[in-house]
């Protein structure tokens, strides 16, 4: 059985900033004397039965019913385990080790021999999808067994595409490693890796469509005005078979049995609420299915079985799920699972081929869930574990539904949690909105809202105008409202719970992240007489740079953000996204905040926190910084999660006067003040004009001969070894600088040719695998062409003068420059990948005596990194005497944090 919901468009992920608050801090020892004042309020919660690690999570039932593999902590950190049927979790195996960075999710493939897991570098985002074998003996001086990288390629960020249940060996990916910005289409088998193109993306398409006999039969694609257009894909092309505006969403759900016509969930034309309909892409012919019975909210989702391809349920996410089901035999199941489970919402999870063993998790408001194995020929209910089970349920609280004006009038759905124990009246409140923003919040056990009012807080999540799933009316009515009436929309629920006697006016605070961030900076520096306190994480603090520096890969959302957002390309969207950008009203704010940030966020950059961090230090006003250097979009790792949390629950108790439990761990209390960032320290890397780069001048040439390199390439905990052999030569009034390189992927050849005496690049020849690129310097343009086995593209770079330091020519050119204590120069590269002039600063930091198997070698060190501020950097070691570069390590963020070290050998 197989739970569908719709994209908007198969966009969803690639526009929503939205950050699910991350698991917290870890449990602290009890409150001191002054604080535990005689109250009605319950008796604090460890923060650790919050938000430190489940002790089982996650567990999916193996295809043949054998087998169960789970999430359990590994060094502190999610790992995939697996055990047999029966067996106790203690008994389990540890299949992933890895001690850094939490498994974001795992499944079985299709046959059940391989398990699929996927992970980034440090919050990168550059996600890569890994097979392992769980029955596999241990790999040679490893815990676990081998674990290969399924989707390895420079610059990639996977997309699971498709598990074709009719070649159980077979995963489609999505891979943008040819273009950042689009992915395209390959087969992978998951025994061997071996990977086939089967599409090129160099038509914009956003998402693609496999049905169940594994061929690939829709494409998904935005157009350059943001409309969404379905198409059919043919041998030969696409033919366009449905569309609808940027402010409308359709998109395909699953292919019908007969495999001809396919679910699509739409909203087109005069319908406000999405519905489910059946579409022909042959003939055009749509069908309605269903819409929401009650005609509250849009279509939620679709239960397929994978045995028969039959339509099973649709559900709606309203105050509560509602599911209806087409199948008598499985609604009476999920009936008897009710009774047998009371009071308590029913989900149904991974199940056997079969679909006679499946999983069933029982969870409420109050309850974060329970796991039970269910055999529906015998009807035996069999609890597997409780999730948190340390974490007392009676203190818990509900969390209630409730609606209120906003200042046009338009009702705002929320959800309410207040503290057990003491009257509603007069309370603290934490704001909490939700990221997205094109997103919602649900009804449920949510692990922050239960933390804040175990300590006293009332909590108030607002579905705020533009959050999704109420209709199309309510989502557009938030376009182009950040800032504006989606903050309103916030500041009318403060209002409400103030007005009727609920919460006191003095002591409101706001914590959110991602948007919700934004909407934290916004209620401070609009409303700046609202909030006592704030909170905002990973939050964008300028609309302009937010917009200038999206994720290569959300491009074909980029007009959709300019539509809901804002337009910067127009002087009237300029100025309103200027208008709505809380660090242009940093001079307003009153409320003190602690700021949150990761340093690799590819979605809200360093810079959006750095800059209103400055903004606040330079007018005296209190501001406190938090910035994980190995943190993304919110954190991930327990410790920097953990260490967090305890930061804001103090900071919140300070100014909103409440409880909090002081201290924690020994390493959390030790990782906090490492991510504290002192804001008199925080600087702004300088943004570099390109017309003033000028063409460094060289001093010296490359010394002619053939150079040995020996090194490794180190991605997380592996260590895989690379040769180089660079040869430079003088030809033809020129300098020819070829490296040959042997690296785990296959060998790569780059050969570069540069003036004899100024060292500006001439032409360039990059070949590694299926990719090759020819590229000529004809005065200040790059024009060449990239062909992956196919026919070549041609391009024309403009870089606005001339280029230094190129391709394998690199190190040469920089081991020329006039190189002392405390220089420094910026010059231009080309940048293949984004087809955009590469601003570079080279800079001495250092002398240093270096020892290589060539010898030992007093050498400067030279750093080289972005003039702009893009992550990445290489350290070279040039020997002072010779000019030779004897040693090189560079850090690739476009590799998953991959760093190669090399060194000289002769």
């Amino acid at each position: 059985m197989t739970s569908h919901t719709l994209l908007p468009g198969l966009l969803r992920s690639a526009l929503a900033l939205t950050l699910v608050l991350p698991l917290a801090a870890e449990g602290a020892k009890a409150p001191t004397a002054a604080q535990a004042k005689k109250t009605q309020l319950p008796p604090l919660i460890d923060r650790d039965k919050f938000f430190g690690n489940p002790e089982i999570a996650g567990a999916q039932l193996s295809p043949d019913g054998k087998w169960i593999a789970f999430l359990k902590p590994y060094k502190d950190t999610r790992n995939v385990w697996v055990k047999k049927v029966g067996e106790p979790y203690s008994k389990g195996r540890l299949v992933t080790a890895d001690p850094k960075r939490p498994i974001p999710g795992f499944f079985w493939s299709r046959d059940g021999k391989q398990i699929l897991f996927v992970q980034d570098k440090d919050g990168d985002e550059n996600y890569n999808v890994y097979a392992v074998d769980p029955s596999a003996p241990k790999a040679a001086g490893k815990e676990v067994p081998e674990a290969r990288n399924l989707t390895a390629a420079k610059g990639a960020r996977a997309q699971i595409l498709s598990v074709p249940k009719a070649d159980p060996d077979t995963l489609y990916v999505g891979l943008n490693d040819r273009d950042a910005s689009w992915h395209d289409v390959y087969k992978v088998k998951i025994s061997t890796g071996e990977r086939t193109l089967i599409r090129k993306n160099t038509e914009r398409i956003a998402g693609w469509v496999f049905d169940k006999q594994a061929n690939l039969r829709l494409a998904v694609r935005t157009t350059e005005k943001g409309d969404t257009e379905i198409l059919r894909v043919d041998p030969e092309g696409f033919t366009k078979v449905y569309e609808c505006s940027v402010f409308e969403s359709a998109g395909p759900v699953n292919f019908h049995k007969d495999g001809k016509r396919v679910y699509l969930e739409t909203n087109k034309g005069n319908r406000d609420l999405a519905e489910l309909v059946l579409f022909d892409p042959a003939t055009g012919k749509e069908e309605k299915i269903e819409s929401d019975p009650k005609n509250r909210v849009d279509f939620g989702n679709a239960i397929f079985s994978d045995l028969t391809d039959e339509l099973l349920a649709t559900t709606y996410e309203d105050e509560h799920t509602r599911i209806y089901w087409k199948d008598k035999a499985w609604e009476a199941d999920y009936k008897l699972l009710q009774k047998r489970l009371p009071g308590r919402e029913i989900g149904l999870g991974s199940m056997t081929n079969d679909e006679q063993l499946l999983m069933v998790n029982a969870s409420s408001d109050r309850d974060p869930g329970t796991r039970y194995l269910f055999d529906r020929r015998t009807k035996k209910l069999t609890k597997e574990y409780t999730s948190r089970e340390d974490l007392p349920r009676e203190p818990l609280v509900a969390m209630q539904p409730i609606h209120y004006k906003s200042s046009d009038g338009l009702e705002i759905p929320a959800f309410l949690s207040l503290p057990k124990g003491v009257p509603a009246k007069g309370l603290p409140l934490v704001v909490v909105p939700h990221g997205g923003p094109w997103a919602r919040d649900s009804w449920g056990y949510n692990p922050f809202a239960q933390f804040l009012a175990n300590r006293g807080y009332a909590v108030l999540q607002p579905n705020f105008r533009g959050s999704t799933g109420y209709g199309k009316k309510f989502l557009n009515a938030g376009n182009k409202q950040w800032g504006d009436l989606m903050q309103d929309d916030i500041t009318w629920g403060v209002k409400h719970l103030v007005a009727n006697g609920t919460v006191d006016a003095k002591r409101v605070g706001i914590m959110g992240g991602s948007y919700g961030g934004y909407a934290s900076l916004a209620g401070v520096a609009f409303t700046p007489d609202l909030y006592a306190a704030a909170v905002p994480i990973v939050g964008p603090s300028n609309l302009l740079t937010l917009l200038e520096t999206i994720p290569p890969y959300w491009e074909a959302g980029r007009i959709i953000f300019h539509e809901r957002m804002g337009n910067p390309n127009t002087p009237e969207g300029k100025k309103q996204l200027e208008r709505q950008s809380p660090l242009n009203s940093a001079a307003k704010i009153k409320t003190p905040l602690l700021i949150v940030q990761g340093a690799n966020d590819p979605r809200v950059k360093k810079a959006e926190s750095d800059q209103i961090v400055i903004a606040l230090r330079d007018r005296n006003f209190p501001v406190e910084y938090l910035c994980a250097p190995d943190e993304g979009h919110g954190f991930q790792r327990p410790v920097n999660n953990q260490a967090m949390f305890a930061a804001a629950e103090k900071f919140l108790a300070k100014y909103l006067k409440a409880r909090y439990q002081e201290g924690g761990k020994p390493d959390v209390m030790q990782r906090l003040p490492q991510i504290t960032v002192d804001p008199k320290t925080v600087v702004l890397a300088k943004k570099t004009d390109a017309a003033s780069v000028g063409l460094p001048k060289a001093v010296a040439h490359p010394t002619a001969g053939t150079f040995n390199y020996a090194g490794t390439l180190a991605i997380g905990p592996q260590n895989m070894p690379l040769s180089q052999v660079r040869t430079v030569k003088e030809e033809a009034g020129a300098w020819l600088i070829t490296e040959a390189t042997k690296l785990p992927m296959g060998d790569a050849m780059d050969s570069t040719t540069i003036a004899k005496d100024t060292l500006v690049p001439q032409k360039r020849l990059v070949k590694q695998g299926p990719a090759t690129i020819e590229m000529a310097f004809e005065g200040t343009k790059a024009i060449g062409s990239l062909a992956m086995g196919a026919e070549p593209k041609p391009f024309s770079i403009e870089l606005g003068g001339q280029a230094f330091a190129e391709g394998s020519a690199s190190q040469d050119s920089i081991a020329a420059l006039p190189l002392a204590e405390g220089y420094s120069v910026t010059f231009r590269n080309v940048d293949l990948q984004k087809q955009k002039v590469d601003l570079k600063q080279a800079k001495v930091v250092a002398q240093e005596s270096v020892t290589v198997p060539a010898g030992t070698f007093k050498a400067w060190k030279v750093e080289i990194t972005s003039a702009v501020g893009d992550p990445g950097s290489q350290s070279l070691w040039v020997d002072i005497a010779t000019r030779k570069v004897v040693k090189t390590t560079a850090a690739l963020p476009q590799m998953g944090g991959a760093v190669i070290t090399m060194e000289l050998q002769n």
